[in-house]
């Protein structure tokens, strides 16, 4: 008898959905805590914290840390009140919607994301990068898939044609000498991707976690190929703000990128670091997630999503761009000052996190 499908992973809109689950997947609620942006005012009495959104994916688990690490300064009277806060949404569209109107003034996403945006004179830049590699193309345990030439034909999920994920699965695709053409592309909320695998709507799906690892833990699915084998400097989810929180607030953008600095070098100083942050991002105010999905991406193996070298690499930039380009994913070449200010990662102390 198959395993039942992991609950609890998330849920979001998707692409196709209907077509394919046949109706079994529900469309999940945004969750609470709103999408409005946050304002940092003068005085701490008055001071409200800056709202940073975010996807309940291990890619942006700096994000949490961060924030209840800030939270517990602020407990100490070290900074005289939280700055900044967590707030979970439930797919890029929502996240890019936000950040373009100005809703949200900062939040974890796509790299290619951020360059279109950008090029097309949305206020945003880059400030800093939220983890490496964590991204896995998964398929059935009873599958015969071995090669990506075995796929040839057969339908494979992405987050995202804006996604570095794509980018991966084009990567391993021209390995082989195949490209997209060769197999059926569909776009599906990361959430819902485990389901679709197992009901088979889907033979492959490539997106980042926990959704690869819940399958796998659930017996169902195994993994294909791993940015950790395949592309260890691999990054997509990057700390964006807008243009206008960086002129009007230097300082608190730059203790966001310092605590976003500082939870990457904590989570990957050692084992226990790595678990306490499984039982701060498993709660409500963050994934609401099962913490046992999360310790089994933190453990199998311990660097299947790596956080702490988060150095900005205006080449690694450029290739990503030039990828983005390839695929189509954006229309010409954009320069690495048009979408990142690299000023913050140059500036930063990586905040001591306190856990």
């Amino acid at each position: 008898m198959e395993s039942a499908p992991p609950p609890g992973t998330g849920s979001g809109r998707t692409i196709d959905r209907r077509r394919l689950l046949g109706g079994a997947l529900g469309v999940g609620a945004l969750a609470a805590g709103g999408i409005a942006a946050g304002r940092w005012l003068s005085s701490p009495a008055e001071a409200k914290p800056l709202t940073v959104g975010g996807l309940a994916v291990t890619c942006n688990l700096t994000l949490p840390v961060a924030c209840a690490a800030n939270e517990a300064a602020n407990h100490t009277g070290k900074d005289g009140g939280s700055q900044f806060a967590y707030s979970k949404y439930n797919g890029w569209p929502e996240v890019k919607e936000s950040l373009m109107s100005g809703d949200l003034q900062a939040a974890y996403m796509l790299a290619p994301l951020v360059m279109d945006l950008a090029d097309k004179k949305v206020p945003v830049k880059v400030v800093s990068i939220g983890h490496r590699s964590g991204a896995v193309i998964m398929v059935r345990t009873d599958s015969s898939y071995r090669t990506f030439r075995d796929l040839a034909g057969k339908r494979v999920a992405i987050p995202s044609r804006f996604a570095v994920d794509f980018l991966f699965l084009r990567k391993m695709l021209a390995a082989e000498n195949m490209t997209p053409e060769d197999v059926e592309i569909v776009e599906m909320a990361p959430a819902d991707m485990p389901a679709a695998l197992f009901v088979k709507g889907v033979d492959a799906y490539c997106t980042g976690e926990p959704f690869g690892a819940a399958a796998q833990k659930a017996g169902y699915a195994r993994v294909l190929r791993m940015t950790r084998d395949e592309w260890p400097r691999y990054m997509c989810c990057v700390l964006t703000v807008r243009e206008e929180l960086i002129k009007s607030n230097r300082p608190l953008v730059q203790n966001l990128v310092n605590y976003v600095l500082g939870a990457g070098a904590w989570l990957d100083q050692q084992p226990q670091n790595r678990e306490k942050a499984v039982q701060i991002a498993a709660g409500r105010r963050y994934f609401n997630q099962d913490p046992n999905i999360l310790r089994f991406v933190m453990t199998n193996p311990a660097d299947r999503v790596t956080y702490g070298d988060l150095r900005m690499v205006p080449q690694e930039f450029d290739e990503l761009m030039q990828m983005g380009v390839e695929a189509g994913t954006l229309p010409h070449p954009v320069p690495y000052a048009t979408y990142v200010d690299d000023s913050f990662a140059r500036a930063s102390r990586p905040a001591l996190i306190a856990l």
